[in-house]
């Protein structure tokens, strides 16, 4: 398959009359277009406009995508506790498969191509086995929760870790290693000790699994976890053996400067959620401080009740210009920055190798899109353009280790409109909580 457009390969790249050639699940080739066209004078053909990797979610709820809106305006643990949590503990083990087709549905119909996907605490194998027929590269992990949790999502931690293992079992490396397992405590404050020192006892167990979990997104639960705790969160997290490489922490909004100094040293992940942070009320992450300190900062949507879409483009845009206010900066969190927070800085995060860049020899995980729109005229910078006005309804063509999942904006990997009925069908019916 031969892709052709104004290829941006990475953050540096851009080939303005480009080409990407994909053979099998890996690029062979990317450059000129007339050489590839010479090279591969058999391949089949498609001409985009714009060609780049596909974006990273960092951290995304696909299973909570029936309760898009469900809880608007509320702050972070009325908005957990109330709504979302008596919702997810409600999901049939059909509602979970559907809710997690609806959020892949839109990843790969907006340019998602990866995600870190933190999922629920029961019927969690729907979602791996919608990734896996939908095509989406995931790291997907059940969310485990043995203190302060409503009915229906309250297991003791032996279960939860159990539970998890043969989750790990079964679906680590599935899919030819696009499905990978990450160990998910939902947070600290719904996790004892035992609990969060097995999910590190249960990551090191199997060779490629890392940890999911939230952290210091709001200064009501840093508080809970202190009076607990005696520690502030991050540094709670780092004894009980929740940082390291293969940890990828949500938000990290409220952390002082001896828990930034533990992230740095420790090489743990950190993802950016902006639109989430604004949404609740939860507060600004302090990106450009994470940066200066070579912590790896990804970028993720998180669900969609607290942000109401999982449009990629849409997050670079509010991660720049959150940064760019609070700090009162222009220059703060350019274009080229956030470009590799949505691509390589996420991939790194979720732990794929040869994932991020349009590279020869990496994976074939491209997207195209459309600039035959008004916004997209004229064009003078593509970063710009890709980080500050375009959409995820201008993709038009995504592709997921060398599979064509959508082309010409038709989703090839499902029935998009039967996903859509089912999802409406089944929200007209949830427990929403107050």
């Amino acid at each position: 398959m031969l892709l052709s457009g104004t290829v941006v390969a990475d953050a540096d790249t851009v080939v303005r009359d480009g080409a990407v050639v994909v053979e099998d699940d890996v690029i062979v080739a990317v450059g000129d277009r007339s050489t590839c066209l010479e090279r591969y004078p058999d391949h089949e053909r498609h001409a985009c406009d714009l060609l780049a990797p596909g974006t990273v979610g960092a951290h995304v709820h696909s299973v909570q995508s029936l309760g898009r809106g469900i809880a608007d305006d509320t702050e972070l643990l009325d908005w957990l506790y109330e709504y979302v949590l008596p919702m997810e503990a409600s999901l049939s083990a059909d509602e979970m498969r559907t809710a997690a087709e609806l959020g892949y549905l839109e990843m790969i119909e907006s340019g998602t191509t990866t995600c870190v996907d933190h999922l629920s605490v029961a019927h969690a194998e729907e979602a791996f086995e919608a990734a896996r027929d939908l095509g989406i590269r995931g790291r997907l992990g059940k969310v485990m929760m043995d203190k302060d949790a409503p009915s229906g999502l309250l297991e003791d931690a032996d279960e939860a870790l159990a539970e998890s293992e043969r989750l790990v079992r079964e679906y680590h490396g599935a899919a030819d290693g696009r499905i990978r397992y990450a160990v998910t405590p939902r947070f600290a404050v719904s996790c004892t000790e035992e609990c969060l020192r097995g999910a590190r006892e249960l990551a090191d167990a199997y060779d490629g699994v890392t940890i999911h979990t939230h952290a210091s997104e709001n200064r009501g639960e840093i508080e809970t976890v202190e009076e607990e705790t005696g520690r502030r969160n991050i540094h709670w997290l780092d004894e009980v053996g929740l940082t390291g490489e293969d940890v990828v922490l949500a938000h990290c909004v409220w952390t002082d400067e001896s828990e930034r100094e533990v992230l740095a040293e420790t090489g743990t992940h950190v993802t950016y959620c902006p639109s989430s942070n604004m949404k609740l009320a939860s507060g600004v992450a302090p990106v450009l401080d994470y940066l200066d300190r070579g912590i790896n900062v990804a970028l993720g949507n998180d669900g969609p009740p607290c942000n109401n879409t999982l449009d990629p483009f849409t997050e670079m845009r509010q991660a720049s210009l959150l940064q760019k206010v609070d700090r009162l900066e222009p220059q703060a969190l350019p274009a080229r920055t956030v470009f590799e927070m949505a691509t390589i800085n996420g991939a790194r995060a979720a732990g794929f190798e040869r994932v991020g860049k349009l590279r020869e020899g990496w994976k074939a995980d491209v997207i195209g899109l459309e600039t035959d729109v008004t916004r997209a005229t004229p064009i003078h910078d593509v970063l710009s353009h890709l980080t500050f006005a375009a959409r995820g309804d201008d993709v038009r063509f995504t592709v997921v280790d060398g599979d064509v999942l959508m082309r010409d904006g038709e989703v090839l990997a499902a029935d998009a409109e039967a996903i859509r009925a089912r999802a409406r069908e089944f929200a007209a019916e949830l427990d929403v909580g107050s």
